[in-house]
């Protein structure tokens, strides 16, 4: 099996600025604790092509998408959508690859939601490494929004994610900290 019940794919290019949003919220996602049924996958530039023709509707009932999309808000805004609301030729990738038509395909099998954040900037072609400060602080937000939508309380698994991490530092700095 490839991927389990529930996959979530950031999608997008680092490369290009705030285009790397997908794989963002994908690195961070992956010091969360999630439930065995959810696999989380940086689909870079290859998800609607490769990735996501190795989805099996058998195994795979839901398809979360993170990535930019400009529909006119304030960069950094989120906005949940279906494939049925993007109009054929709307997604696209850096490379003009129109990223509907697979999902079309696939949509009546799996629940599909698209996370997409309206991005500050997108440099394609020219290399431009980080994202804008509008889409740092929008990656909580879009977390946030892939949990409530997969039924994981984000408030207990950011105070394990938080706990582990002082569990790190107090090992690392060889001390324990007390309250």
């Amino acid at each position: 099996m490839l991927y389990s019940e529930i996959v979530i794919a950031g999608c997008g290019n680092p490369l290009f600025a705030d285009d790397g949003f997908g794989p963002a919220v994908i690195e961070e996602m992956q010091n969360l604790q999630l439930p065995d049924n959810v696999t989380i996958v940086d689909a870079g530039l290859g998800g609607p092509h490769f990735i996501f023709t190795l989805l099996d509707p058998e195994v795979t009932k839901k398809l979360i998408i993170v990535d930019i999309a400009d529909y006119g808000a304030e960069p950094g805004s989120i906005t949940k959508l279906r494939v049925e609301d993007l109009p054929p030729g709307a997604y696209r990738d850096a490379h003009s690859w129109d990223l509907a038509e697979p999902l079309q395909r696939i949509k009546d099998r799996i629940e599909i939601t698209i996370i997409g954040v309206q991005p500050a900037r997108v440099t394609a072609p020219e290399f431009e490494l980080g994202l804008s400060e509008e889409l740092q602080k929008a990656i909580p937000k879009a977390i946030r929004v892939i949990l409530e939508i997969i039924g994981v309380d984000y408030g207990t698994i950011i105070e394990r994610l938080q706990e582990d991490r002082q569990r790190g530092t107090a090992e690392s700095s060889g001390s324990v900290k007390t309250s």
